[in-house]
């Protein structure tokens, strides 16, 4: 894997790193060789970086032995960072990839629910682009296992989706970002969307909504387009093909229920007990906080990891919990549960016409991905 091309797609194409931006980058130890030349790129472009290494031992630790009065502490320290850095880089690199399946999922909502405050700031400061931040991976041992391949043919998937096999990733991305701004702007004008196939019939309400160009620019992998539907008109059923994780749980055969709005039944062939309690955390955790389309058809099969998962060409996905607030979705909660459907077999209707079927989109003119030149 070419660490330099990597590194410079991240600095300059996804985070457009200036002299003396102050940059916090977040990884695993096992990604080191990546932080070192990433490390080194910022540093030329006058970047000063800050590296956080995380564990998850430490992680697991923390929430096994920290007292109710730790599970609540907001460090000022956390906040003064968050306000002040200009760019912020998160490396999911894995050692192991289920640290908190034994954690009770109410202490990880207490945690979340303290960390609210640096949640609201980033997020304010995200709509106000005063931040630029990109979350990309590194291809770990933990990952390629949990992805059931080997690490070479894991670090190739990863080279694939982050396009860095073309000749020039970066114009690559600019024409797949081309691409999707096209199906974005057909689907602002969009009121009503319905999914229908299998034992999926379920419709969103998105009119006066946003849709967003997930370009590459803030997750990279990127390669979808998502918005935040009405938080009180979602209806019908939707089952889900592709495993659920969450917090190192894994949920397969999701089947949801909805009416107003809500999930009103819920079913899994393994998980389901973990699932209903995940649902009913809070209020908003019950509602749909994103509505979205995968369309990186560089990434070909699930791998039990989101980043990915949720850009595979051909697919759809939508989070239970908290909406982006650039989306105009109004629901929140403190959980964002991102569940992914294949799409083989399945049609989309905007509006009550015919646009997308078996994967991709039919509607003339964005019907094709942009292929190499």
């Amino acid at each position: 894997m070419d660490l330099v091309k990597f590194s410079r797609l991240i600095a300059d194409y996804c985070v457009s790193i200036k002299k003396l931006d102050e940059v916090a980058i977040s990884a695993g130890l096992e990604a080191m060789p990546f932080i070192k030349t990433l490390y080194r790129e910022i540093v030329k472009r006058g970047g000063y970086p800050h590296i956080f290494i995380r564990d998850e031992e430490l992680t697991e630790t923390f929430y096994r032995y920290a007292p109710d009065e730790l599970l609540d502490y907001l460090s000022p320290i956390d906040e003064y960072i968050v306000k002040n850095i200009d760019v912020r880089i998160s490396v999911i690199s894995s050692s192991h990839t289920k640290p908190l399946i034994s954690t009770p999922p109410e202490k990880i909502q207490r945690r979340n629910q303290a960390l609210k405050k640096l949640t609201e700031i980033f997020f304010k400061r995200d709509g106000e682009g005063d931040i630029r931040w990109n979350v990309t991976a590194y291809p770990t041992y933990a990952l390629a296992q949990e992805a059931g391949m080997s690490i070479l043919e894991f670090r190739e998937f990863v080279e694939k989706a982050l396009k860095l096999h073309y000749k020039d990733p970066v114009e690559m991305w600019r024409r797949q970002t081309e691409w999707q701004e096209n199906i974005k702007q057909f689907l602002d004008k969009v009121n009503e969307v319905r999914v229908v196939g299998g034992d999926t019939d379920i419709t969103f309400k998105v009119d006066g909504r946003i849709w967003i160009n997930d370009d590459g620019t803030k997750n990279m992998p990127g390669g979808e387009v998502f918005t935040g539907p009405a938080e009180d008109a979602t209806e019908g059923v939707i089952s889900f093909d592709i495993p659920v994780l969450w917090r190192g749980m894994e949920m397969t055969g999701v089947k949801l229920k909805f009416r107003n709005g809500k999930v009103v039944e819920a079913y899994a062939e393994k998980g389901e007990e973990y699932l209903k309690r995940i649902i009913s955390i809070d209020e908003g955790a019950s509602i749909v906080g994103e509505l979205a389309f995968g369309l990186n058809y560089d990434i070909k099969r699930p791998i039990k990891n989101i980043l990915f998962d949720e850009k595979i060409g051909g697919t759809m996905h939508m989070a239970l919990g908290s909406a982006y607030p650039s989306t105009g979705g109004r629901n929140i909660s403190s959980i964002h549960m991102d569940m992914v459907k294949n799409m083989e077999g399945i049609k989309v209707y905007a509006d009550g016409e015919l646009i997308y079927r078996d994967g991709r989109f039919i509607i003339e003119g964005i019907e094709n991905p942009p292929q190499p030149t």
